[in-house]
This record gives C-alpha cells, sequence and structure tokens, in this order.
C-alpha cells in the first residue's frame, strides 16, 4: 500500500507509542505518533495533540501512498 521509496511515509507506515500527560490529571497516557487524541486512562477527559508536519499535508500522492482512511483521519486532525 506505501510507496517504498517514499521516506516521508516512514514514520505513518510505522507509527511508534509516546507518553503523554494529561492536561487535566497529569497521569502519563500512550498515544501513537499518528494519533491525535486518546481518552485518559485516568481520569476519562479527551486528550488531544498537534500533529507534527508530513508530506501528507503537501503531497499530491499521499492518499494514494498511506490509504484513503487514514489520510481522511490524519488530515482532520491536522486541521484541529
Amino acid at each position: 500500500m506505501f510507496k517504498e521509496g517514499c521516506p516521508g511515509s516512514a514514520e505513518i507506515r510505522t507509527p511508534y507509542p509516546e507518553d503523554i500527560a494529561c492536561f487535566w490529571c497529569d497521569a502519563k497516557n500512550e498515544i501513537w505518533s499518528d494519533e491525535s487524541e486518546i481518552i485518559c486512562k485516568n481520569c476519562g477527559k479527551q486528550i488531544t495533540r498537534d500533529m507534527k508536519p508530513s508530506c501528507i499535508s503537501w503531497c499530491p500522492a499521499a492518499k494514494e501512498c498511506i490509504g484513503a482512511e487514514k489520510y481522511e483521519r490524519l488530515m482532520k486532525a491536522i486541521k484541529i
């Protein structure tokens, strides 16, 4: 599905876990690099974050490269 020669899609192709602290209760939560929001495992509130810039916002082949569903989800997150 992914274009093998595209170095920009490597992070999207293989997301990785990161830790993020809840704004309300300061609990540590795991969020994946391709997610913009999660629910705090401690207090149940929604945690959002800005997405890192990526090639999907400018590359004309992005939708084909990463798939329509993931493309739409990530583009929505970028515009938050």
